[in-house]
């Protein structure tokens, strides 16, 4: 079994020596990084042992011991019962033969990503990396290599940047159900075992005082993300939502004090993300999943979501996104200042199958010639126009947005003044009722000179106006199913 002891002692050492103590108001004084704030786009991976059986979603090891669901009756049918053959199973069938760590980044630079989020362990206790604490690693086990190496290599020679993410403390309850009947679960278990804890589920998750982590598990939890950090030194670190528990908190201020310190001692900025009310406010960078909120925010914020709606893992007969509906959150969500992670989920051989690879590439096309609209962009006086209001919150990407021609958002860099417009018309007129010409009314109004309009992807001068009404924009050789961007050069 791992020894804490020695690595519990480092982590004291270097927060006692840094600039950076393991409080809310020394924490605070972190600066959001610019890297990430100019970046606007990364790309977010769900891959591991569950990509294997690719049945329900990434929650196939909880669900497959919770008896009456899908997921343990498809179990059963499909592998037998669970005390013949359980998750830890999988292991030896998650081969990986086709992982190519540089196609991956390859089509990710393609897409415009500028960094690039791994799973590093995900709610079953599988760490896709190596490591001394457990020997359930993927180097050690299944595809015996270690993949959050070889991605950081790959992604980094590339000039983005590399995250990791850890949902390591849902662990602590994820498995517990397969104590309720035969099944592999009930072996003997210490630390460093796979399913260890697997203890008793919370009956009310919103009860952040119900069914505490043990001390014993929360240092096992800490040193396991000092780990990670020191071992592959990444730019961003995402947490998963079970970390606002009131028994983690102390162990969150101490990891964020020592990632920030060890930043401070590589000289890189670094961010931490988080839901909910985790971190304090200022401390890190708040993250809705699968939503974005309805009006722009004055700090830096980011929305995860997925290629899929129905899963961030491969499964067979997965619902895809259209490239079109992607695009329209990411220029709604960098329109209020915030950035886009959206997830692809590889096959068990890892490749990326081609659904996902179809929207890349499609969502590369676009940014290729409108990128400029959404990198090392910042907000405007306005975030948007038009009727169409986004609802506001997590889990709301499940349908399909229908935006108009009135739907523009906006963004802002150096001279130019970015107008997306969401649903482009046949006709190719658009009317920007937000820049429409200075009026002598003591109002918020635009007040600037417009120098030039251009179509962005059209070799066609469109045709503008500006008057009391707005900045008219008349293009129609410019036919388009996806957004399309006005730049409007302003004096």
């Amino acid at each position: 079994m791992y020894d804490l002891k020695p690595y519990l002692q480092l982590i004291d050492q270097v927060i006692e020596k840094g600039p950076y103590k393991a409080d809310w108001d020394s924490l605070s004084r972190v600066p959001p990084p610019r890297w990430y704030v100019q970046g606007k786009f990364g790309i977010f991976i769900h891959w591991g042992v569950y990509s294997v059986p690719a049945f329900g979603n990434e929650w196939y090891p909880r669900n497959m011991y919770i008896q009456g669901t899908r997921e343990f009756e498809h179990h059963i049918k499909t592998y037998g019962p669970h005390k013949h053959f359980g998750y830890k199973d999988f292991i030896p069938l998650f081969r990986a033969e086709k992982f190519d760590a540089d196609a991956w980044a390859a089509l990710f630079q393609a897409a415009g990503a500028r960094y690039v989020v791994p799973v590093a362990e995900h709610h079953d206790g599988f760490q896709m990396y190596k490591s001394e604490i457990s020997h359930w690693n993927a180097a050690e086990m299944g595809p015996k290599r270690d993949v959050l190496g070889e991605l950081k290599e790959a992604v980094e020679k590339r000039g983005m940047a590399l995250g990791a993410s850890s949902h390591r403390m849902e662990h602590w309850f994820f498995m517990s159900h397969g104590k309720e009947f035969e099944s592999d679960i009930h072996e003997p278990m210490q630390r460093g075992d796979f399913y260890w804890p697997a203890m008793e589920e919370p009956g009310n998750f919103a009860d952040l005082h119900a069914a505490s982590p043990s001390q014993e598990y929360l240092q096992d939890w800490l040193v396991r993300c000092c780990e990670l950090v020191d071992r592959y030194q990444p730019s961003l670190v995402y947490f998963d939502w079970w970390i606002q528990h009131s028994q983690a908190k102390p162990y969150l201020k101490k990891f964020a004090a020592y990632y920030y310190n060890r930043a401070a001692e590589w000289g890189k900025s670094v961010a931490i993300t988080y839901k909910h009310e985790a971190f304090m406010f200022d401390t890190a960078i708040p993250d809705v999943e699968r939503g974005q909120f309805a009006d722009s925010k004055p700090y830096p914020w980011q929305s995860d979501t997925a290629i899929a709606r129905n899963s961030w893992c491969y499964t067979e007969g997965n619902d895809y996104k259209s490239a079109r509906s992607i695009l329209c959150d990411l220029i709604d969500i960098v329109s209020k200042n915030g950035c886009m992670l959206l997830n692809v989920g590889p096959r068990p051989d890892g490749t990326i199958g081609q659904e996902d690879q179809a929207v890349l590439k499609s969502i590369g096309a676009w940014m290729h010639i409108n990128g400029e609209a959404i990198h090392d962009t910042h907000v405007w006086r306005r975030a948007m126009e038009g009727p169409t209001r986004v609802q506001e919150g997590q889990f709301t990407d499940g349908t399909e947005k229908q935006f108009t021609k009135e739907d523009i958002r906006f963004t802002a860099k150096g001279r130019c003044i970015y107008a997306s417009v969401l649903a482009w018309p046949e006709d190719g007129k658009v009317l920007i009722k937000s820049l429409a010409a200075p009026s002598n009314a003591n109002l918020p109004t635009f007040q600037g000179i417009i120098l030039d309009v251009d179509v962005l992807g059209c070799n066609e001068k469109p045709v503008w106006q500006q008057n009391g009404e707005g900045l008219h924009v008349s293009c129609p050789g410019m036919q388009s199913d996806m957004p399309v961007v006005i730049r409007v050069t302003v004096d």
